[in-house]
């Protein structure tokens, strides 16, 4: 029989490297209202230097390499799982749905990797995991991003977009009845970069941001990339940010604070295009406290902008990939071929039991 709520533990790991995050999760559906939600408690593990140093440089890795990282990753995921379980006395939870950490994502060939996903973390969290949701959708031919509109559909359909700044931003509405999400540009994977350069692990605020200058040329050379003509569904991953984002605002000697207010300008240009005026958008993820972002953005377009608390800022992603790995136990599609281009809406997702 399948059940009506479900209290889960949401994982997810960005590419921005901020952390892990975890979120106790409470999912009830009713026939009459849908699916209804409740963050309970939830926080961010920063990753140790040697982590944040070896994910980063992963995407070179040989493939052996790689089977040894996505083992070590495994292991320390689940200490990290277990520690959060013991420490808020999270027993009784149905599943732990862990989204793991993006090292290749280039879906036009066939090949995505999210570490961590290995059924090995069912046996060292004692719980019944779902995970890797992306590489079934990419054997279907489709992008495999992103997968948090589903979400956004089933929870958040107040809104006419639902905006996620992250290390990339993407944005998903409703169409004609059908769920269209795509990612936009990259966020904080380029904006933490050049904010590392100045010692900070990120601009607070924007802060550094809006003391630079923009570089109309550079500005120019990054609009004019071929991807932000490119129809939906599309996304990015860091291959395509080394290969075409970096390699302009390196041969330039503009300073980081120039750097920095110059992407800023992108990113907003770029994302106010994809709105219609007077639209009621859902914000979040880490970009959302950027405050200097969300007023460029005001100021290109007239939109009703809602930034909810903390806890759905932080966490909306670690919350939708709790939906997903609920989705999954039930047999239900939590995969949308309409955003990820796949041959058919699926099921994705593997289930390990402990």
């Amino acid at each position: 029989m399948v059940k009506s709520k479900y209290k889960v533990l949401g994982v997810m790991s960005g590419t921005s490297l901020d952390g892990i995050d975890l979120a106790e999760c409470t999912l009830e559906f009713s026939e009459a209202n849908g699916w209804s939600y409740k963050i309970g408690v939830a926080e961010t593990v920063a990753y140790p230097a040697q982590w944040s140093s070896s994910l980063r440089e992963a995407i070179g890795y040989s493939e052996t390499q790689l089977k040894s990282l996505n083992i070590e990753y495994t292991r320390y995921l689940s200490k990290v799982v277990r520690r959060f379980i013991a420490k808020h006395q999270l027993y009784d939870l149905d599943a732990v749905c862990s989204h793991g950490h993006t090292i290749l994502h280039q879906p036009d060939k066939g090949i995505t990797l999210q570490i961590g996903n290995l059924s090995e973390l069912a046996r060292l969290t004692g719980k019944k995991v779902v995970c890797d949701f992306r590489v079934q959708d990419v054997a279907l031919g489709g992008q495999g991003a992103p997968l948090v509109p589903m979400g956004d559909r089933l929870l958040f359909g107040a809104y006419d977009y639902c905006l996620n700044l992250g290390g990339f931003a993407n944005i998903s509405s409703e169409v004609n009845q059908r769920r269209i999400a795509y990612d936009v540009c990259p966020v904080n994977i380029v904006m933490n970069r050049y904010a590392n350069k100045l010692g900070e692990p990120y601009d607070p605020e924007g802060s550094i941001a809006r003391s630079g200058t923009v570089d109309q040329r550079v500005l120019e050379r990054l609009n004019d990339l071929a991807y932000y003509q490119m129809p939906a569904p599309k996304s990015l991953g860091l291959e395509w940010v080394l290969q075409n984002i970096i390699p302009v605002l390196e041969e330039t000697n503009i300073s980081p604070p120039d750097v920095l207010r110059t992407f800023v300008e992108h990113i907003v240009l770029q994302i106010a295009a994809q709105f219609n005026e007077n639209s009621k958008v859902l914000v979040s993820g880490g970009g959302a406290y950027n405050s200097f972002l969300i007023d460029r953005l005001k100021s290109l377009k007239n939109l009703q902008i809602v930034i909810p608390d903390n806890d759905l800022v932080d966490y909306k992603e670690a919350l939708i990939f709790a939906l997903l790995g609920v989705l999954r136990l039930r047999n239900e599609v939590n995969c949308l071929a309409s955003v990820t281009g796949a041959k058919k809406d699926h099921c994705s997702g593997f289930v390990y039991d402990p």
